[in-house]
C-alpha cells in the first residue's frame, strides 16, 4: 500500500557540518532507540544525496505527522559553538532544491515545509526558513542540469 504523502519536510541534522552518516545513524539507534532513521534522504556536504529509508516506510522526522511525510535533511545546521546556523554548502543547496522538485513531482499537492513549521514544534530545524528560501531561490545552471 502506498502512503498518502501530504508533506515534504526539510531538516538539518542538528550537528556540525563534519558529522558522519554513521555517527548520525548510531545516535538514532543507540540514543533515540529508533528502528527507522529520522529521514528518508540525507544530503552530504558535497551534495551527494544518500537514501536512508525507502519512501514507503515511515521515518522519524516530525512527531505525530510521520505517516504522511517524506523527510529530507542536510548534514549541518549547527556551528562549532552549538548555535543554530544555516551552514549549507552551495552543493547541498542545489541538491536540496533538485530533490524537492523531484519529490513535488512525485507527490503533487504535497506541501513543502521545514520541520519548525509544524504545529507544536519548538525546534529551529532546519536552521533557515524553507518557505522564504523557496520563494527567493533562483536555481543556477548546475541545479537545472542536475
Amino acid at each position: 500500500m502506498r502512503r498518502k504523502i501530504k508533506y515534504i519536510v526539510v531538516h538539518c541534522t542538528g550537528t556540525t557540518p563534519d558529522a558522519t552518516i554513521d555517527s548520525i545513524l548510531k545516535f538514532w539507534k543507540e540514543v533515540r532507540k529508533w528502528n527507522n532513521p529520522g529521514y528518508h534522504y540525507l544530503i552530504k556536504r558535497n551534495g551527494e544525496i544518500v537514501s536512508l529509508l525507502s519512501e514507503d516506510k515511515i521515518a522519524n522526522g516530525v512527531k505525530d505527522f510521520n505517516i504522511e511525510c517524506v523527510h529530507v535533511a542536510y548534514i549541518g545546521g549547527v556551528d562549532k559553538a552549538g548555535n543554530r546556523t544555516d551552514n549549507r554548502t552551495p552543493a547541498q543547496i542545489r541538491s536540496l532544491f533538485n530533490k524537492l522538485v523531484a519529490l513535488s513531482e512525485k507527490y503533487p499537492g504535497a506541501t513543502i515545509l521545514g520541520h519548525r513549521d509544524f504545529k507544536g514544534v519548538t525546534k529551529k530545524c532546519p536552521s533557515f526558513d524553507v518557505r522564504e528560501w523557496l520563494r527567493n531561490y533562483t536555481p543556477d545552471e548546475l541545479a537545472i542540469a542536475a
